[in-house]
């Protein structure tokens, strides 16, 4: 099967191409390289050292024995996406390519704008190119769990059955997004679906919960690895618990600590994203999966994580400073999880296993965490309409802003591994 992978530079992006290439499949991949930009204009940096784009696309052929195609380019720019689709005919594409940090879309007004316009107009685009060039293939999109908010009801998967009035129909459960970007995600799954349903596209949103980890079979090399963002921008929760424990920090769950949500460990995503793929639905169909393994609230992720570095000779304390999110912190949350599972899914890994083999990897790079621990504790508060003036103070220089627009009719780059 001939996959096309928007983001393949990114966190999920990376780790999916090798774990398809691994079973078989044609990989080629779209990426601007705007994450690696971004992560830099807050300051910080993965923790583990992401080689220039050529050398990954050598380690992958020099450890894997096979190539990725790549197209350098924006999916801002329609006769890109349209020249690539042309050129690729895929069978499936997984749009992965998105700002995808809440705290970056809640920093001011122009990163808000920036988000919402750039995953709207990325996801109009694939979906416009795909009815004119490969309407058979099948869209894979990445949501996130966080598009259904915390309801006081169990989370079904996309849809649910219900009675008003004395009618009843089968309706999109509704949405309750907590960021700017959580509601860019929201406006993506409706264009999904209704150019689903108008020009009788594939589509699969996969809302995904939290994904941990930075290791899957493939990953057999530091050269293959993908990566790990900890800064209160791009990073995790569970990222910054780590990091604050190998260099002697106390451990800092928002507020309560009590919010729950869903988590995945990398392998495990790689599987159910690979899944969807393997089984596209019928055409016209819109289909959603719930994608995430065991729900946890934060307390619990900081009391793992303090147990498993204490296997490792550290002792952090945990500390709650004031939650900067506009959230609840008390909730029910209770989502169900079952159109993966009849695929085949089975979880591979446990978190307190995949929270080892991080303690083992990190602190191999702990000079790199030193040099940027002052990105790890919050700035960006969402009840504050302008962060920038603080977020470029921590920096420690001018903010670059959001990325400019590319320029237009700029023809895609192509490069070989």
């Amino acid at each position: 099967m001939k996959v096309l992978i928007t983001g393949i530079d990114g966190y999920s992006g990376w780790p999916l191409a090798l774990h398809l290439l691994a079973r078989g499949h044609e990989v080629a991949g779209i990426d601007s390289f705007v994450t690696r930009r971004r992560v830099r204009e807050v300051g910080s940096w993965s923790a583990t050292p992401i080689p220039a784009w050529p050398k990954r696309q050598e380690a992958v052929r020099r450890l894997l024995g096979r190539e990725i195609r790549f197209y350098r380019g924006d999916l801002a720019r329609y006769p890109f996406v349209e020249e690539v689709l042309r050129t690729e005919r895929p069978d499936a594409v997984v749009h992965l390519a998105e700002q995808r940090s809440a705290p970056y879309s809640m920093i001011d007004v122009h990163h808000a704008v920036a988000t919402q316009a750039e995953n709207l107009t990325g996801t109009l685009h694939l979906l416009y190119a795909m009815r004119e060039l490969c309407p058979e293939a099948h869209l894979v999109k990445m949501g996130t769990m966080g598009e259904y908010g915390t309801p006081n009801v169990d989370i079904p998967e996309g849809f649910f059955e219900i009675e008003y009035r004395g009618r009843s129909d089968r309706l999109p459960f509704p949405r309750q997004a907590g960021s700017w970007y959580h509601w860019s995600k929201v406006f993506d799954s409706g264009d999904v679906m209704f150019a689903t349903r108008i020009w009788g596209l594939r589509s699969t949103d996969v809302m995904q919960g939290v994904i941990y980890g930075i290791r899957t079979p493939e990953i057999t090399d530091d050269a293959l690895l993908t990566r790990f963002d900890f800064d209160e921008i791009w990073g995790t929760a569970l990222n910054r618990f780590v990091v604050e424990a190998i260099l002697g920090m106390p451990i800092t769950p928002y507020g309560k600590g009590l919010q729950q949500r869903g988590f995945i460990a990398l392998e495990d995503s790689m599987q159910s994203l690979r899944l969807a793929i393997e089984h596209p639905p019928a055409a016209g169909e819109y289909r959603v999966f719930n994608q995430f393994d065991a729900a946890y609230s934060i307390n619990e992720l900081a009391e793992r994580t303090r147990a498993i570095a204490e296997e490792f000779g550290l002792h952090p304390t945990i500390e709650h400073p004031p939650d900067p999110r506009v959230e609840a912190e008390e909730h029910y949350y209770r989502p169900v999880h079952d159109h993966l599972t009849a695929l085949g899914y089975r979880a591979t890994r446990e978190l307190n296993e995949v929270l080892r083999e991080l303690f083992r990897d990190l602190r191999r790079f702990r000079r790199r965490l030193e040099a940027k621990r002052h990105v790890l504790l919050p700035v960006v508060q969402w009840r504050n309409a302008d962060n920038a003036a603080t977020l470029t103070a921590r920096a420690g220089g001018p903010s670059a802003g959001p990325a400019p627009p590319p320029v237009a009719g700029t023809p895609p780059t192509r490069t070989e591994a």
